[in-house]
């Protein structure tokens, strides 16, 4: 093949997988209601099986609830009948994808949740399938046209049953008010993780802390602020609230033989940028970022509580 002709397959695959996808949102019915409130409801967790290439979707779907505040497990549909269903308790519920519905390795995890009374829940094309018929409660999607070019290969059936179980993770995200400081807890390695740590574990606080007041000389204050080393000082006024900040920008564009007699208030900026101190790590640098300053202060109810420097920011995301 040249090249045209690979760039050509590869958007004839874009293109079938596309009309699969487009269908599902004929899946989000009463039925999908009914799984993801079966999953919401469960007092253990979600255990999640499948065969084949199902089963590395369900494995990632698992992880996906898993990281997101829903305990999950996978469990393959074969292992599962030679000794895994005894990871499985009567407060859990099952969820079992399979393209076909008819897969002989997922009858033993069927007939173990009826024997013990334990939600069957499933993610299947085929309505007349024994995964279907025997779920408590099942998502049907519309049978795909695979991608591959003898329209056997798992390809746009998998992307579907992924969405579908992105679909279920993220509902379940909402239902739940998972944020991003619960999201951190669980992504503690990484980029990621260190993206989600909060200002407030990263602050320079108490002594530390760059302020002034209104009517403070400018004599004093360029003293205090090559002592703190922060490349700024923050102003605040007899109630502790922050009302200004004098940077390294402002001493340049002030800057001339009467600038040791200016006071702050003459110099400051009003209103400076600050953050919360709920702001994770990733939205101050992407803030700091957008204003251009390398310094800014945590605020509670604005009054300053501490101070981080972009360099502490970026040392924590490398």
């Amino acid at each position: 093949m040249n090249k045209k002709q690979i760039l050509n397959e590869a958007k004839k695959v874009l293109t079938t997988e596309l009309q699969g996808i487009k269908t599902i949102a004929k899946s989000f019915n009463d039925e999908f209601y009914n799984v993801v409130k079966a999953i919401y409801n469960c007092k253990g967790r979600t255990i999640i099986t499948g065969i084949g290439k199902s089963g590395h979707i369900a494995n990632k779907i698992s992880a996906t609830l898993t990281s997101t505040g829903t305990p999950s497990h996978f469990i393959h549909a074969t292992e599962a009948s030679h000794g895994d269903l005894g990871g499985i308790t009567k407060k859990d519920v099952i969820l079992a994808i399979s393209n076909s519905g008819q897969s002989n390795e997922l009858k033993g995890i069927i007939n173990y949740s009826k024997r013990c009374n334990i939600p069957l829940l499933s993610i299947s094309s085929n309505r007349k399938g024994i995964l279907y018929q025997k779920s408590t409660h099942g998502i049907i999607y519309k049978k795909p046209i695979e991608a591959c070019p003898n329209n056997l290969a798992p390809t746009s059936s998998t992307s579907m049953m992924l969405i579908i179980g992105d679909a279920i993770a993220v509902t379940l995200i909402k239902m739940k008010g998972f944020k991003k400081s619960h999201f951190g807890n669980f992504h503690p390695g990484g980029i990621l993780g260190k993206d989600l740590v909060g200002v407030s574990e990263v602050m320079h606080k108490d002594t530390k802390l760059p302020l002034t007041y209104p009517n403070e000389k400018m004599s004093k204050i360029l003293i205090q602020m090559t002592k703190k080393s922060f490349g700024c000082i923050g102003v605040i006024n007899k109630n502790g609230n922050l009302i200004g900040i004098i940077t390294d920008g402002d001493l340049r564009r002030n800057m001339d033989n009467k600038i040791i007699n200016k006071t702050a208030s003459d110099v400051m900026t009003k209103k400076p940028s600050t953050v919360d101190i709920s702001t994770l790590v990733g939205e101050a640098i992407n803030l700091m970022n957008n204003k251009k300053i390398t310094s800014i202060f945590v605020c509670k109810k604005n009054k300053p509580i501490g101070i981080v420097h972009i360099h502490d920011l970026l040392r924590l995301s490398t």
